[in-house]
């Protein structure tokens, strides 16, 4: 019955409006927030509409176990996890399941290219991620918490990587999916970059599609990361700036 009711479904309507009214090539709202967990040396969560990711960061600090620790660069663990509240799915997904321990190795490989991991040789730095509320995009959301949780903590990192994904539906290249549009069944491309240094770090598709589907779309995606980076950058400054506030009123 799902798959009749979206195959009868309109994603783009006559007015080139999705069903949530934004336009094909519009993101969600976005809302970046940091240093959420005092208790982590870096933390932040990461809002586009209804998903919601919070991330915490810790280290980098002496590897625990000798035999994990890497004499050239800091070794980097990602554990993720979606709260059984994140979504109106009766089955939850703990850090043990197959596709958040996937997640997890994905978020991983795109971080390591990220952090100046080289900077810090025998050291670890481990990422604690958990979906909050789920509602298409978490794979993106994911990854934004980490970088700004990252942040938050002081490690270097090359550059702002944001991540963002596209689909098409209707024959129209959309951006920043939401759950409803992930369950469509277009293709959906995900897309992680290095904005500044123009650097794609990491392209998942979801679904096999055509290369005069792909290009487009995945050329949305990655507009789409600069869109991210932006809003993201803008929560760094916020940051940085009631960190000197702070700074400045202790020296008084």
């Amino acid at each position: 019955a799902g798959g009749c009711l979206h195959l009868a479904m309109e994603f783009v309507n006559l007015e080139g409006l999705r069903l949530d009214g934004r336009r094909p090539k519009e993101t969600r709202r976005m809302r970046c927030v940091m240093t959420v967990l005092p208790a982590a040396d870096g933390s932040a969560t990461f809002e586009a509409g209804n998903t919601k990711v919070l991330a915490a960061a810790y280290g980098p600090r002496e590897a625990p176990l000798r035999s994990d620790a890497l004499h050239d660069r800091c070794v980097v663990k990602v554990e993720f996890s979606q709260a059984a509240f994140s979504s109106d799915q009766r089955r939850r997904r703990g850090k043990g399941d197959r596709r958040s321990l996937e997640l997890g190795r994905v978020i991983t490989r795109a971080l390591e290219t990220c952090i100046m991991t080289e900077l810090m040789p025998r050291s670890q730095i481990d990422i604690n991620v958990v979906v909050l509320q789920s509602d298409g995009g978490v794979r993106a959301a994911a990854m934004n918490a980490c970088v700004l949780a990252l942040a938050d903590a002081g490690v270097p990192l090359r550059d702002t990587m944001a991540s963002c994904s596209a689909g098409y539906l209707d024959g129209t290249c959309i951006l920043d999916i939401n759950h409803l549009e992930e369950s469509g069944g277009g293709p959906e491309i995900h897309v992680a970059s290095l904005v500044n240094l123009d650097k794609i770090v990491l392209v998942q598709s979801d679904h096999k599609c055509a290369i005069d589907v792909f290009e487009p779309t995945h050329a949305l995606a990655l507009e789409g990361c600069k869109v991210v980076a932006l809003v993201m950058r803008e929560a760094m400054l916020r940051r940085t700036k009631d960190l000197a506030a702070t700074r400045a009123a202790e020296m008084l």
